[in-house]
């Protein structure tokens, strides 16, 4: 049977981020799972793909599965702090405003969640989103208007509107200061 080879980036940075949490050093990992330690140190700097026969060694030794090890979903870590100059910001080409990205990329075809800031008289206007998407406007700072397919309410500071999202809609701050808000959009399925 020929060796299958595992060709995925996550799992020599999660073998690496789990072997720093048990403190472990690269000979020490070597011995437990009885894998050389120059084998483990190009697995870990993704310059070799590990077998998975290998994998499941590794998964052993470290008190993972080899899902764990391959997926790299919260394995390896449970806090990450991003730093400010790293989160994306889209900015309205006729400056009325800005959405600064605050969800994760990997999951944006579930949930999205943006820092919503729109300028005096600006307006953010949407085409429909896919069938059953729903968006959360908490605003933070200011009074806007929201209008999704034929209906239309204001929301004022520290409220929050849902409304369905797969139809037209619009914000408009019609007000002479800044408005801050959450936007949350759920995207449909």
């Amino acid at each position: 049977m020929p060796k299958q080879e595992i060709n995925s980036p996550i799992v020599g940075k999660t073998i690496n981020l789990l072997r720093k949490q048990k403190q472990l050093t690269l000979d020490q990992l070597a011995s437990l799972c009885g894998v050389s330690k120059s084998m483990l140190s190009q697995i870990e700097r993704n310059e070799t793909n590990p077998t998975l026969a290998i994998v499941w060694r590794l998964a052993e030794a470290l008190d993972q599965t080899i899902d764990d090890l391959i997926r790299g979903e919260e394995v390896a870590h449970s806090l990450d702090i991003v730093g400010g100059s790293s989160v994306p910001v889209l900015n309205d080409p006729d400056g009325q405003y800005s959405l600064t990205i605050l969800g994760p990329a990997d999951l944006v075809n579930e949930i999205e969640w943006y820092e919503l800031r729109l300028k005096p008289g600006g307006t953010l206007l949407s085409e429909p989103h896919t069938p059953r998407t729903k968006e959360h406007l908490t605003l933070l700072e200011g009074e806007l208007e929201l209008t999704t397919g034929d209906e239309t309410g204001i929301v004022k500071q520290g409220e929050t509107a849902r409304y369905r999202a797969d139809r037209p809609h619009c914000i408009t701050n019609k007000t002479d200061k800044e408005a801050r808000a959450l936007l949350v959009m759920m995207i449909g399925r």
